[in-house]
């Protein structure tokens, strides 16, 4: 029995396939996409055997995608190929009008799909479909009957990166550690892969109540300022702007998170993995799977220890004067 998303259930439910996994009644199959540890109760989790599957390469998904492509019949257009090359036949009516997409296309659905098969084939027939329906409709492209050309710039106006993976304890290790540029990071995979901004706000002020605390005073009143911030909508707008414009400014902060951002949607392939030693190892299995391993607690040495904070793709790149790549 394959359940997917098997976290939806809750504790009680899951208990209901334990008796039935014990006597060998059912073989279960779940698949998650969070941590077993905290989603799969304990009982039902120990009779069960944890495979993580890792992101599929980028030349996996150049694969599967062009598997697609054969299975519908899509012709793919190599460097240099023009649809105007191929050689068009009359179409009956209402037959479907030939579609072609170029390899760089295919290229960038592979890479901008970070990993996840699915996302890739959405994408994928996402573009192909919005390319026909303008052809139909006159807006773009020749009438129906003839050849429909999906192109690079096509799947990037309706491909962007949704789904960024996110480790909580990555930005909470890299403040400990005084690495401004790799907290910069962390918070914007957070924040850009849709955690509640005011769940990382409430992290934020029990960071600078138990690990900034008495070093900085101002801190914990800065955190619960920020928190009220991004809380209430209604502000006291005429005491805040004339604050804000007698302020002294600056945009640095709000620049490296802008790069933070261009980084996060135009990485070429799957987003780095947090590093492991980043990683809390709450449970046993967690630990088994390298978790924490290797990690210098800050507060045990006389200062920032010496360790790497960014995914080894980032390391040597300082987001407060790094330059986006177009």
């Amino acid at each position: 029995m394959f359940i997917d998303e098997i976290h939806r259930f809750n504790k009680s439910q899951q208990d209901t396939f334990l008796p039935h996994v014990e006597c060998g009644t059912v073989t279960l199959i779940g698949a998650t996409t969070e941590n077993p540890s905290f989603q799969v109760n304990s009982a039902l989790l120990s009779r069960c055997r944890v495979l993580v599957l890792e992101r599929l390469s980028v030349e996996a998904m150049g694969s599967i995608l062009q598997r697609a492509v054969d299975a519908l019949g899509i012709h793919v257009l190599g460097d240099g190929e023009q649809a105007e090359d191929v050689e068009e036949t009359p179409l009956d009516d209402g037959e479907q009008p030939r579609v072609y997409i170029e390899q760089r296309a295919l290229d960038t659905i592979a890479h901008l799909c970070d990993g996840d098969a699915r996302a890739g084939l959405n994408g994928l027939q996402l573009a192909v479909q919005a390319r026909v329906a303008m052809a139909r409709s006159g807006q773009a492209g020749p009438p129906q009957g003839v050849a429909v050309l999906v192109q690079e710039t096509h799947v990037k106006e309706g491909l962007q990166r949704s789904h960024i993976l996110y480790d909580k304890a990555a930005l909470h290790k890299s403040m400990r550690g005084s690495h401004d540029n790799a907290s910069l990071y962390w918070l914007g995979r957070m924040l850009e892969g849709g955690e509640d901004p005011l769940y990382v706000a409430r992290r934020l002020v029990r960071f600078a109540s138990e690990d900034v605390g008495l070093a900085d005073p101002l801190a914990l009143p800065q955190a619960v300022s920020a928190y009220q911030a991004c809380h209430f909508i209604g502000m006291p707008e005429c005491e805040c702007a004339v604050y804000l414009a007698r302020a002294p400014k600056s945009v640095e902060v709000y620049k490296a998170y802008s790069n933070v951002k261009a980084s996060l949607r135009t990485h070429k392939g799957p987003l780095p993995s947090v590093p492991l030693h980043l990683r809390n190892a709450s449970t046993k299995l967690m630990k088994e799977l390298g978790y924490a391993k290797g990690y210098k607690y800050n507060p045990a040495f006389s200062g920032p220890a010496e360790q790497e904070y960014l995914p080894e793709e980032l390391r040597g790149v300082d987001f407060f004067t790094w330059t986006p790549q177009l």
